[in-house]
């Protein structure tokens, strides 16, 4: 990419964003996810490259639309593949609750892993913990790890979790080594780029989410120079078949932060649909709204964060 494509794709997460924010705390799901899955496919149309979904909605014929293998863009070079998130958190807008955001990572051809929708277990930690984890050796043995090569005590660290049955053991562990934790009901994307981010007051996120939203985390992490590692969890045969088909045969196997999203030049954007620790969530006023992105880019290391002012009767995509 001799172009920071980030900056064009920031209309596209926006665009979901401004759609999904209308339905915020008025209790209907399926009405925020569709209007920002209608919304960022539409905004797409309007970026010069030639775009194949990798990380979408779903396979063909799941979803009309951002569906995995679907063409995106004008359809001029550069070719790339693309990771979309129209709307984590579609329960957080309909409740009203906090951290919900619309994301895209974008990579060279063949360089984002083509996760399914399965359960996977993660660990992710910001630059100052880079080569401290391994997946592999159990919370208590990689929170001394962490706390070791970031010079503090295992007590100064705090621990994401989404807040799940499935989590009882992980954190009990945490707290039995000695770990502050945030219990969060979701949102683990947001979550992950955090224990990259100056004074977000998050080290380490941990646990078991959904595969995709590792992919778009990874991608993030590249950009900030943190560091990744995930594991397949899945919860049947189907499950496993499904993982097969992306080319891993192994499907214990750890990958690592470069498995999930390699390549020379990795973007990720991402616009707060309600307010969260990373973003503010959109704010409307007559005729219009403010919104705020993060914008990122791994060959130049360089993150922005973009306030934007969208006049509505001037802005047909809106």
């Amino acid at each position: 990419m001799e172009r920071n494509l980030a900056l064009d794709v920031v209309r596209v997460t926006e665009a979901a964003a401004l759609s999904s924010a209308r339905w915020m705390g008025r209790g209907n799901m399926q009405l925020a996810e569709q209007t920002a899955l209608d919304a960022m496919r539409r905004a797409f149309d309007v970026v010069e490259f030639a775009g194949t979904v990798v990380i979408g909605r779903g396979e063909k014929g799941e979803t009309p639309t951002l569906y995995v293998g679907e063409q995106v863009g004008s359809g001029k070079d550069p070719r790339l593949d693309v990771a979309a998130e129209p709307l984590e958190g579609a329960s957080i807008v309909a409740e009203g609750r906090a951290n919900a955001l619309a994301a895209v990572a974008l990579a060279e051809k063949g360089c984002l892993f083509p996760a399914p929708d399965v359960y996977m277990e993660k660990i992710a930690v910001g630059p100052k913990a880079l080569g401290a984890i391994d997946i592999t050796a159990g919370p208590e043995a990689n929170l001394r790890s962490i706390a070791e090569t970031m010079k503090c005590y295992v007590e100064d660290l705090t621990v994401v979790v989404l807040d799940r049955p499935r989590h009882a053991d992980l954190i009990r562990t945490v707290r039995e080594a000695g770990a502050r934790i945030n219990l969060i009901q979701d949102g683990d994307l947001s979550a992950a780029i955090a224990t990259a981010l100056e004074d977000s007051g998050v080290d380490i996120l941990m646990g078991i989410g959904r595969a995709p939203e590792g992919v778009l985390a990874a991608a993030a992490l590249r950009c900030l120079g943190g560091d990744m590692q995930a594991q397949f969890k899945p919860a049947s045969e189907r499950d496993v078949e499904r993982v097969r088909r992306t080319g891993l045969r192994d499907v214990d196997r750890v990958l690592t932060i470069t498995d999930l999203a390699r390549g020379g030049e990795v973007t990720f954007t991402a616009t707060g649909v309600t307010d969260g620790d990373l973003l503010k969530g959109v704010r409307f006023f007559g005729g219009g709204a403010k919104t705020h992105s993060l914008v990122m880019r791994s060959k130049s290391g360089t993150v922005r964060f973009i306030e934007a002012i969208h006049r509505f009767d001037r802005n047909p995509i809106y």
